[in-house]
């Protein structure tokens, strides 16, 4: 305690409290184990520099809206021996945000298409890029009233200027004028600048009937598709096994 005294003003006065919080215990490990003076402070300084960066995360995920639970440790690649496993663990490396190319993920309902975009998300936000989920009906519902009340170019900006944008549930209904617009102008800011994930039930093939506009279609999906690494998720639903799986397990 003594210690904590000592150095408590100087450090809150340096904003480096933090240090406080492990001062106590390093300072015993260093008595123990004979560190020198200079181990002791790196010691100090790389608990710092890691309480830091965990801020940094959860301040991240939480603007992306973002569910921290949902990371790939804690994805089932199990339930599903199709996933191509080394495909998704090469992408968290988070190379294609850097290379400015989006990734589509595709499959039925329940086989894992958000869980495995948020785990992206979550890696590139570990990464120290910003990331932001958004369900594209959500997305679409936030523009439409933002061309109402005059945020339509701030929000748009913000878009524009997060690294990795995730659009969930793409093509659950065709697009309209307004929307197809909105959709275009986002993409086109982000192309060849910034990475986007899209998710849908939808096969790539079938997009352009979604967006039900031949000419605003093949402008928003060369943006979108060209430069896009693509999974394509097949199998059973991962709710319906979990949901198999708890009511077995639930006693009589």
């Amino acid at each position: 305690m003594e210690l904590k005294h000592q150095l408590t003003p100087h450090l809150k006065h340096l904003r480096l409290s933090g240090i406080l919080e492990t001062l106590d215990a390093r300072n015993r490990q260093a008595i123990e184990g004979k560190w020198s003076y200079v181990e002791f402070l790196s010691r100090l300084l790389e608990d710092e520099v890691e309480r830091r960066a965990q801020k940094q995360l959860r301040l991240r995920l939480r603007r992306g809206a973002l569910n921290a639970t949902k990371t790939l440790e804690t994805f089932d690649f199990q339930f599903n021996p199709a996933i191509n496993r080394q495909q998704i663990l090469a992408l968290a490396a988070c190379e294609y945000i850097r290379d400015k190319r989006n990734v589509l993920i595709c499959g039925p309902t329940g086989v894992g298409k958000t869980w495995i975009a948020c785990a992206l998300a979550h890696k590139a936000c570990r990464e120290g890029f910003s990331a932001h989920y958004l369900r594209l009906p959500r997305l679409f519902e936030a523009l439409h009233l933002a061309h109402g009340d005059g945020r339509y170019h701030k929000l748009m900006s913000g878009f524009a200027k997060t690294d990795l944008l995730i659009l969930d549930d793409w093509g659950l209904a065709k697009l309209n004028v307004e929307q197809r617009r909105d959709l275009l102008e986002l993409l086109d800011d982000r192309h060849g600048h910034r990475s986007t994930i899209v998710t849908s039930q939808i096969p790539v093939d079938h997009w352009h009937d979604i967006i039900a506009d031949p000419t605003l279609a093949d402008a928003i999906l060369d943006r979108l598709v060209h430069n896009a690494y693509k999974i394509n998720l097949k199998g059973g639903s991962m709710r319906k096994r979990k949901a198999k799986l708890t009511r077995t397990t639930q006693p009589e």
